[in-house]
């Protein structure tokens, strides 16, 4: 099996976990409180003022995090996580950090415990709408590379947050095998660690796959049997673009089973992948089965061409109450 194990894959199982890790490692990350009971959480924040960033503890489908402008958003958010429960039990304890300011990117790693190969860049698109508006979800659309994680970023991303992560497991007897995600806020040319997930990210991973020109399947025996120094990974020098298409309704209630069109018209177009999420196959037909349905990829010279094809592939595609966002990879062209 090529993964972490169950006390390695704490990192992303419990953002308390994480949290102290770091502490313990000295990784930058924002500074936070743990609490167990709503009335000290809330008792906190009435005393700390805000905005801060709200989060369950455990795994919540990428949801569990909510950014609180205001004192009362930040009571509410206490209330649906610790007390309604809406997101299990993830929300016995929440995390309360510091609000960071700057733009996000996404960073991952294969690792055989010891040694790191770094995957190139990318930037995810959390919230439902345009802009960065409305609520978090489990990721709209993403790019690759990433223009915010320069050169220098991206050594000292190596330098003062994988490395140390994967040595600092190894040290705590919890040898960390498999893919290592860090999401990111890059502040002033410093990277701060987000959140770890224990796995490849997505949509992320869409583009970073569509890049990628060495075979996976050497990679992962490689991390198997810890020898991954030996392995060399290609990568497309191309720039990649992914845009989730969605139920409407998602990240709420949506309804399941309408009938897609238009991914035959896609199949012929060049450097152009359509990733299947959500999605069922009945009556010959194939439906939609989630809130996240497909992740239109495409390659492209530069990132505009990238999101010109993907979207061109995306106009191609249609379900009753089809919803996606239409400024996926803008952050990237006011980089460029």
């Amino acid at each position: 099996i090529c993964g972490p194990d169950s006390r390695a894959a704490e990192l992303e199982g419990s953002k308390a976990f994480a949290k102290e890790f770091m502490k313990r490692h000295q990784i930058p990350t924002a500074d936070y409180q743990i609490f167990s009971t709503p009335e000290e959480a809330k008792k906190y924040v009435l005393n700390r003022g805000t905005p801060l960033a709200i989060k369950a503890d455990g795994l919540a489908a990428g949801k569990g995090v909510i950014l609180a402008m205001t004192e009362k958003d930040a009571l509410d958010a206490i209330e649906t996580i610790m007390v309604k429960r809406v997101f299990g039990d993830a929300g016995k304890r929440v995390v309360i950090e510091e609000f960071l300011q700057g733009e996000e990117a996404s960073f991952i790693v294969f690792t055989d415990g010891f040694n790191l190969i770094p995957m190139p860049s990318s930037q995810d698109h959390k919230p439902i709408y345009d802009g960065d508006q409305g609520p978090n979800t489990g990721g709209m659309g993403a790019y690759s590379p990433a223009p915010v994680v320069t050169p220098e970023v991206r050594e000292k991303i190596m330098q003062k947050i994988m490395i140390p992560t994967i040595k600092g497991m190894a040290v705590e007897n919890r040898v960390y095998k498999g893919i290592l995600y860090a999401g990111l806020m890059i502040k002033d040319g410093e990277p701060w660690v987000l959140e770890f997930n224990a796995r490849f990210g997505d949509p992320e991973t869409q583009p970073l796959l569509m890049r990628m020109k060495s075979d996976l399947l050497p990679v992962l025996e490689a991390i198997i049997a810890e020898n991954l120094h030996e392995i060399s990974i290609e990568w497309d020098n191309r720039a990649a673009v992914c845009v989730v298409m969605a139920s409407s309704g998602y990240p709420g209630s949506y309804e399941k089973g309408k009938v897609i069109s238009g991914l035959e018209e896609v199949e012929g177009l060049p450097d152009v992948q359509v990733f299947h999420a959500g999605t069922a196959w009945r009556n010959s037909q194939i439906i939609t089965n989630g809130g996240r349905v497909l992740g239109v990829t495409a390659l492209g010279d530069t990132i505009p061409d990238a999101i010109s094809l993907s979207y061109k592939a995306v106009s191609k595609i249609t379900w009753e109450g089809v919803y996606y966002r239409k400024d996926i990879g803008r952050k990237a062209l006011k980089k460029n």
